[in-house]
């Protein structure tokens, strides 16, 4: 799954200098899938991890057994250690990382179509919320373009921040 915005970020990246790497849950390395599928992506992508299970997300990424335990595992709190946790396994610039829940049936308290989007950078760590309509393809699309976005808007601000 190539699309225009993965091309933008690839490129970004790229004339920048910077690495990449994700964090995935529910979009299952499709975030990952759709950055390698740009030519000269290499340059930028230094990998990802699908973290699908609870548990996974504590061993491979270093997510607190309090955070899955206490906000759960769809929440801001672990879309930022996701993140946070890929950009410190595979030493890179920047890391996006996705949680949610893409259904049928709602996960930890949260409804079908929620998504979370996770970025670490020098700058810290942030995410944001969206909330997707649609049968579990339509939700898993819109967390990989919503990831997407938030690498390109991540770059932007790496270089324009004071």
């Amino acid at each position: 799954m190539t699309s225009g915005l993965a091309s933008e970020v690839v490129e970004a990246a790229v004339a920048h200098g910077l690495t990449l790497g994700c964090a995935e849950s529910l979009t299952g390395g499709a975030v990952s899938a759709a950055l390698v599928g740009v030519p000269g992506a290499s340059a930028a992508v230094r990998g990802g991890i699908v973290a699908y299970a609870m548990d996974a997300k504590h061993d491979l990424l270093g997510v607190g057994e309090d955070l899955l335990a206490g906000p759960g595992p769809v929440s801001r709190e672990t879309a930022e250690a996701m993140a946070a946790g890929a950009r410190r396994a595979l030493g890179v610039d920047i890391a996006v990382s996705t949680t949610g829940v893409a259904g049928p049936e709602p996960h930890g308290g949260a409804p079908v179509g929620t998504v979370w989007i996770g970025v670490s950078s020098a700058h810290g760590e942030h995410a944001s919320e969206i909330h997707a309509p649609g049968a579990r393809e339509s939700v898993r699309h819109a967390a990989v373009e919503a990831a997407l976005a938030a690498l390109r808007n991540e770059i932007a601000r790496v270089f324009t921040a004071p």
